[in-house]
C-alpha cells in the first residue's frame, strides 16, 4: 500500500459523491504555503512507485522554508494550454513525431495528447486597419488570407488528435479565455470503477503569461513548447522544490490608481528582491479585498518579476468570479467543498486558518501605490507618472544618433490630414494584451476617460495610431452595454480585433508617410500600450521607445500625443469655451468605475459568448481541411514544414561528447530576451528570412511575421538572433562596426556576415559554435524557437552569467548545454572577447549517469595563450540530464513511447 491508496477518500459536493486524494491529515501540511499543498496533492495522486514515490511526498511535507532548492519532484499538470505562435510548432512536432514513429516501425496513433490540451488562436491578428467602423472585420479577413495554411493545419490537428481542442480566431486572448472559461480550479473525471474523481486543476502553457490563472488559485506557469509537448504526451515536468516568497497585501487602492499601477509596483519590488526560480504567493487579510480580475492582472506579470508563479489561494473571491463567468453552481460547490476539505481554503478571517510559513517575505500597502508607467524597454523599469516627462528627457538622448533631426518634420496624409511630428511623439497608443484587457475596472476606466474627453471636445493627435484589442468578446459586450464604445469610437478606439495584437508585435504598419518621415529623419518616436512586454524592437520597427501603461493612461497619452508631457502642469487641450482641460478633469473616480462595472458586467454575457467557443465563424468553418492520421505535408508551403529534428534518429541515442574547437557565434550583454533571440514581429526583404521567401515568390506585403511562420523551420532558423535591436559585440572585437541586427563575424571566411550565413559555413566545415552572454539571458516570452533556432544554427553550448528559467530548460530540451561563468566572473573579467576557440571538457561524464557540477573550459586566444575556467553546468535535475543525453526532450519521449 502506498500513500496514494491510503489517502483516497470520498467528498460530497452539490449532492454528489466524489473520490479525491485527501491531503488534509498528512503530517506537516498545515504550515505549507498554498502552492506547495497543490504540489503535495499532485504528487500523492500520481504516485507510481518509480517517477513518484511516497518518499517524494514526505520530502515535500518536510519542506524547510530556509533551505536552498535541492529536492527534485515530478509535477504532472492536469492540462496544457497553447497559443498559436507557440502552439503551431507544437502540433508540427507532434505530426512529425507520428511520421517518425511510422519510420521506426511503430503505430503513429501512439502520438496523442494524454491530457486535455487546448489552443487559443490569438497571436495572429495584426492591426492593419484602425480608426474605422469595420476595422475588426477587415483585420480578420486579412488574418485568414495570411494564415489560411496554418489554420487548415490546426483544423486537421483538431480532428486528428484526441484530447485536443482549438478556440478559433476572433474569440479572445488565451489567458482571458483560460480564466473565463477553460480553467476549472477543481477538475473531475470518470474512473474505470464508475466513480468520479475530483482533483486540482493545474496547467502549463506555451505562453509565459499562463500565470494569469494563478489569480484563480490554479497552479501553472509558462513553459517552452518543447516542455509543453512532453507534458501533453504524459511526461511529468521535473523540478526542484522551490523557495516560496510570501507577499502580504494590505490596504486598498486609492483614487487615481489602477490595477496596472499595482502590478507595475509589485513587478518593481520583486525584481529588486530577486525571485527568479521561486514561487511567489500572495496572502494576508488584505487579499480578500483584491478582486479576482486584479489578482489575475498581478498573476499575469509573474514573468516580468521573474518568478515561476504568482499565486492566490482559493476563497470567496474565487467562487464569486466562477459564478460571474458562467460556471455552474455544481462546479462552484465542488471547488468550495474540495478546497475546504483539503486545507486549501485561503480565507485569513476563518477561525481555522493557519498562516503559512514562507522562505522570504515582502509586503505592500496598496494605499501607498501611485500612478506609474514602465519603460522605455523593460517592464520592471517603473517610472512614477509625476516624473515621466523628466525621465523621458533624461533617457531620450541615448536613442538619438548624429542622423536624428531635432526640428519638427512636416507630414501630409490622406487619412489623418497634415501635421508635424518630432522626437518623443507617441506613434502608437494601444489598449491591448492579456494583462489589462481581462480586467473590467481598467477597461471601464478607459471608456469613461473617452466619454469625458469626448464631452470636452478632446481628440487624440493625428499622428497617433489608436487601437482597441479586447481580451474577450465579453469586454466588447460590456463596453457596448455601458454606452462607452461610442465614446471610444469617437476617439479612434474602434475595435480592431480580439487578440494580443500590439503587445506581441502585431501593431501593424504606421501610415506610410509617417513611417517614411521617422526613418528618413531618424526620429525617436514612442509607443504606449496596456501590455506586459515593451522590449526593444518588439512593438514596431519604426518605434524606438516603448512604455507600458494602464488603458486609461494609454488614452491620456494619445490625447497628449507625446511622451514629453507632464499631466500635472500641461493641459490636454481646451473645451468648447476655451478652458484648459487637464487629465484630472477627465479622470473617473473609483466609485464611478465600480458603479459601471457592477451595472454592466453580467453572468449572462459570459454564458452567451462562451456557448459556442469552439465553433468559429463562417471563415473557420469554411476552411478546406485534410484528413488522416498523418499530415499530408506540402513541400511548397512557406508556413508549415515537416520538422528535421527526428531525421536519422536511432532507437538508442549516441553518447554525448565533449566540445572541441568551437567558435563564438555571438557575444552578447545583459538581459538578452527571447525576443532578441527569436523575433516575433515583421522582417525585411533584405533579411535571410526575407530572401528565402522572395526566392519562393512571396511578395514582401505577404511576409506576415516571424511569429506567424513558426511552423516553418526554414524561416525561423534564419530569424534566430535576427532582432533589429540585437547588438553582437563580437563585431567590435574584430574591429568592425557593431551593426544592430542579426550580424556576426565568420572566422572561416574572415568577414562580417549574417548570423545565419556564418552558421551554414561553420556547419559545412563541422565547426561547433558557442554563445557568450551576460546576466538574465533568455528573459521574456517562453519561445521554444529561441532554443530550436539556437540548435539549428549549430550552437552546442551557451555560457552566461545567469539564465532565466524557461529558456534554460528549453535549451536542454533541444540538447544545447547551458553553462554559467564561475560566480562573480564574466567574459569581460576573464579577458574574453569572442575571438578565441573553445574546448569544453567533462561533458562525457553524463554518459556514466553523472551530471558534473562543472566542466572545464579552455579558451585559446589568437596568439596561442589560454584562459581556463570551470563553468557551472546548469542541468539542474536528473530528468534534465536524461533529456540532454537523448539530444532533447522530444527524442527522449519518442524513444520511451516506442518502448
Amino acid at each position: 500500500m502506498s500513500l496514494r491508496d491510503d489517502q483516497l477518500a470520498t467528498l460530497k459536493a452539490a449532492g454528489k459523491d466524489f473520490d479525491y486524494y485527501n491531503i488534509a491529515n498528512l503530517d506537516g501540511i498545515d504550515h505549507l504555503p498554498y502552492s506547495l499543498k497543490v504540489l503535495v496533492e499532485n504528487l500523492v495522486r500520481n504516485i507510481d512507485g518509480a517517477n513518484i514515490t511516497d518518499e517524494h511526498v514526505k520530502t515535500l511535507l518536510d519542506w524547510d522554508p530556509n533551505a536552498e532548492p535541492s529536492h527534485e519532484i515530478q509535477f504532472t499538470p492536469s492540462r496544457v494550454i497553447m497559443q498559436d505562435f507557440t502552439g503551431v510548432p507544437c502540433i508540427v512536432d507532434l505530426a512529425t513525431m507520428r511520421d517518425a514513429v511510422k519510420d521506426l516501425g511503430g503505430d503513429p496513433e501512439v502520438i496523442n495528447p494524454q491530457v486535455q490540451s487546448d489552443m487559443v488562436i490569438d497571436h495572429s491578428v495584426q492591426i492593419d486597419k484602425y480608426g474605422i467602423a469595420d476595422a475588426v472585420q477587415q483585420n480578420m479577413d486579412i488574418e485568414y488570407q495570411r494564415n489560411g495554411e496554418r489554420y487548415q493545419f490546426l483544423r486537421w490537428g483538431q480532428q486528428a488528435f484526441k484530447n485536443f481542442r482549438v478556440v478559433p480566431p476572433g474569440t479572445g486572448i488565451i489567458h482571458q479565455v483560460n480564466i473565463e472559461y477553460l480553467a476549472k480550479v477543481v477538475m473531475s473525471k470518470a474512473e474505470a470503477n464508475g466513480n468520479t474523481l475530483a482533483y486540482l486543476d493545474s496547467c502549463v502553457g506555451t505562453d509565459s503569461h499562463t500565470t494569469t490563472e494563478n489569480g484563480l488559485g490554479v497552479l501553472g506557469w509558462g513553459v517552452g513548447g518543447i516542455e509543453a509537448e512532453a507534458a501533453m504526451l504524459g511526461q511529468p515536468i521535473s523540478m526542484l522544490v522551490p523557495r516560496v516568497v510570501g507577499f502580504k497585501l494590505t490596504g486598498s487602492i486609492p483614487e487615481d490608481v489602477t490595477a496596472t499601477d499595482v502590478v507595475l509596483t509589485i513587478t518593481d519590488m520583486l525584481r529588486k528582491h530577486g525571485v527568479v526560480g521561486k514561487f511567489v504567493e500572495f496572502y494576508g487579510e488584505g487579499i480578500a479585498s483584491v478582486p479576482l480580475a486584479n489578482r489575475a492582472t498581478i498573476g499575469n506579470m509573474g514573468p516580468e518579476f521573474g518568478s515561476t508563479c504568482g499565486i492566490f489561494p482559493i476563497d470567496n473571491v474565487t467562487l464569486d468570479y466562477l459564478r460571474l463567468t458562467g460556471r455552474s453552481e455544481e462546479q462552484v460547490a465542488l471547488v468550495e467543498a474540495y478546497a475546504k476539505a483539503n486545507k486549501l481554503w485561503g480565507d485569513a478571517s476563518d477561525p481555522d486558518y493557519v498562516e503559512p510559513q514562507y522562505s522570504e517575505y515582502e509586503e505592500l500597502d496598496l494605499g501607498t501605490v501611485v500612478p506609474s508607467i514602465a519603460g522605455p524597454k523593460r517592464p520592471q523599469d517603473r517610472i512614477l507618472l509625476s516624473e515621466a516627462k523628466e525621465m523621458f528627457e533624461k533617457t531620450a538622448p541615448a536613442y538619438e544618433t548624429e542622423k536624428t533631426v531635432k526640428d519638427p518634420v512636416a507630414v501630409s496624409t490622406d487619412f489623418r490630414g497634415d501635421f508635424d511630428i518630432e522626437n518623443g511623439d507617441v506613434a502608437i497608443a494601444s489598449i491591448t494584451s492579456c494583462t489589462n484587457t481581462s480586467n473590467p475596472s481598467v477597461m471601464i476606466a478607459a471608456g469613461l476617460i473617452a466619454r469625458n474627453a469626448h464631452a470636452k471636445g478632446l481628440k487624440p493627435k493625428p499622428w497617433v495610431k489608436t487601437s482597441l484589442a479586447p481580451g474577450s468578446q465579453v469586454v466588447a459586450d460590456y463596453l457596448k452595454a455601458a454606452g462607452l464604445q461610442d465614446d471610444l469610437d469617437a476617439l479612434g478606439y474602434q475595435l480592431v480585433g480580439f487578440g494580443c495584437a500590439t503587445c506581441i508585435g502585431n501593431s501593424g504598419p504606421l501610415l506610410p508617410e509617417i513611417s517614411e518621415a521617422i526613418n528618413a529623419n531618424d526620429l525617436t518616436v514612442t509607443a504606449v500600450l496596456s501590455g506586459n512586454r515593451n522590449f526593444e524592437g518588439r512593438i514596431s520597427p519604426d518605434v524606438k521607445m516603448n512604455y507600458l501603461a494602464s488603458p486609461p493612461l494609454v488614452i491620456a497619452y494619445a490625447l497628449a500625443g507625446t511622451m514629453d508631457f507632464d499631466f500635472e502642469t500641461q493641459p490636454l487641450g481646451t473645451d468648447a469655451d476655451g478652458n484648459d482641460v487637464y487629465l484630472k478633469d477627465i479622470w473617473p473616480t473609483n466609485s464611478e468605475v465600480a458603479a459601471v462595472v457592477d451595472g454592466t458586467v453580467s453572468r449572462e454575457m459570459f454564458l452567451k459568448d462562451y456557448a459556442s467557443v469552439f465553433d468559429g465563424d463562417h471563415r473557420w468553418k469554411g476552411l478546406d481541411v485534410p484528413e488522416g492520421e498523418l499530415f499530408a505535408w506540402n513541400d511548397k508551403s512557406t508556413y508549415v514544414r515537416k520538422q528535421t529534428f527526428f531525421d536519422g534518429m536511432k532507437a538508442t541515442p549516441d553518447p554525448v561528447a565533449d566540445i572541441h574547437g568551437a567558435r563564438v557565434l555571438a557575444l552578447l550583454g545583459d538581459s538578452v530576451t527571447t525576443d532578441h533571440i527569436s523575433p516575433a514581429g515583421a522582417f525585411k526583404a533584405s533579411s535571410p528570412a526575407g530572401k528565402y521567401l522572395t526566392e519562393r515568390g512571396v511578395e514582401p506585403k505577404n511576409f506576415n511575421s516571424y511569429g506567424s511562420r513558426r511552423g516553418n523551420h526554414e524561416i525561423m532558423v534564419r530569424g534566430t538572433f535576427g532582432n533589429i535591436r540585437l547588438r553582437n559585440q563580437l563585431l567590435a572585437s574584430v574591429g568592425e562596426e557593431v551593426t544592430p541586427g542579426g550580424f556576426t563575424y565568420d572566422f572561416l571566411a574572415k568577414k562580417p556576415t549574417t548570423i545565419f550565413e556564418a552558421s551554414r559555413d561553420y556547419i559545412d566545415n563541422k565547426v561547433p559554435l558557442v554563445v557568450l552572454a551576460g546576466k538574465e539571458y533568455g528573459t521574456g516570452s517562453s519561445r521554444d524557437w529561441a532554443a530550436k533556432g539556437t540548435v539549428m544554427l549549430g550552437v552546442k553550448a551557451v555560457i552566461t552569467e545567469s539564465f532565466e528559467r524557461i529558456h534554460r530548460s528549453n535549451l536542454i530540451g533541444m540538447g544545447v548545454l547551458p553553462l554559467q561563468f564561475p560566480a562573480g566572473e564574466s567574459y569581460e573579467s576573464l579577458g574574453l572577447n569572442g575571438t578565441e576557440t573553445y574546448d569544453i571538457a567533462g561533458v562525457e561524464k553524463l554518459n556514466e549517469g553523472v551530471t558534473p557540477k562543472t566542466v572545464h573550459v579552455t579558451a585559446t586566444h589568437e596568439d596561442g595563450s589560454k584562459t581556463e575556467f570551470d563553468a557551472v553546468v546548469r542541468i539542474d535535475t536528473p530528468g534534465e540530464a536524461d533529456y540532454y543525453r537523448n539530444g532533447g526532450i522530444l527524442q527522449y519521449v519518442l524513444r520511451n513511447l516506442m518502448k
